[in-house]
């Protein structure tokens, strides 16, 4: 009994030799000159008149021929086109992880589509924004973000200072020199938000996805292993079209 993971082995060599081999017949058939033949023969007026040899060229393509070739490539393609599509109305298997069923009787086509969404979902979750390990982070219930512990610093203001370098006397002013000292007139405090991930969450998110891509593969490969009942269209086919 031939299996659907069989027919899905054979279906690309089967479509790209149909392909290769229709387009070959399209391309004879649009040259007239093999589907020409000739045949020419003299005869001379009298018996004494010059002897001329016949002339003649074989038809070398005949366009029933082709199409009888085209529908008998065709026809595999078609059979095996239609096995595999009604062997996928009935193909299905559970989606299980770790020993719990998350979906059930899953058709193999849906098995397919899943798959390839799980490999974009995968691409995102990896990439998620990660939390700055050095700071330390609490969710704020007030901004729904993650929240840093408060930096403080300090706002400084550059104040003229006079430094007496020598005193007045009673011949000369005093010599005074001017310089600007930093004093601290108030206090920033600073609070970091962000809407990115902990890294724990991002590496759990990716391990899920992970799981969920190894399942849907095993499923696939289960529900693939049904056994499928050969399908016969293309000679009905053909045999309208071209009977």
């Amino acid at each position: 009994m031939t299996k659907l993971n069989q027919i899905l082995a054979v279906e690309k060599g089967v479509k790209s030799n149909t392909q290769r081999e229709i387009t070959d017949a399209y391309h004879t058939l649009q040259k007239s000159a093999l589907l020409s033949g000739l045949s020419r023969t003299y005869q001379p007026i009298d018996d004494e008149g010059e002897q001329l040899p016949a002339e003649s060229t074989r038809v070398q393509v005949k366009a029933d021929e082709v199409l009888r070739q085209a529908a008998s490539t065709l026809t595999r393609l078609f059979d095996v086109t239609a096995t595999k599509e009604w062997a996928n109305t009935s193909a299905k298997a559970d989606v299980k992880v770790d020993g719990e069923t998350l979906l059930r009787d899953v058709p193999v086509t849906y098995l397919l589509f899943l798959e390839k969404q799980l490999v974009d979902l995968h691409t995102l979750v990896s990439k998620l924004p990660v939390l700055d390990p050095s700071e330390t982070w609490t969710l704020d219930p007030s901004t729904d973000a993650y929240r840093a512990e408060p930096v403080k610093t300090t706002r400084t203001k550059k104040v003229p200072r006079n430094h007496v370098k020598a005193e007045a006397t009673e011949k000369h002013p005093a010599q005074v020199e001017v310089y600007y000292e930093d004093i601290v007139v108030g206090n920033w405090t600073k609070v970091t938000f962000s809407g990115a991930m902990p890294a724990a969450r991002v590496r759990e998110l990716t391990e899920r996805v992970t799981k969920l891509q190894d399942a849907v593969k095993f499923a696939r490969e289960e529900a693939n292993g049904a056994e499928v009942v050969d399908q016969s269209t293309g000679e009905v086919v053909f045999r309208y079209l071209f009977g």
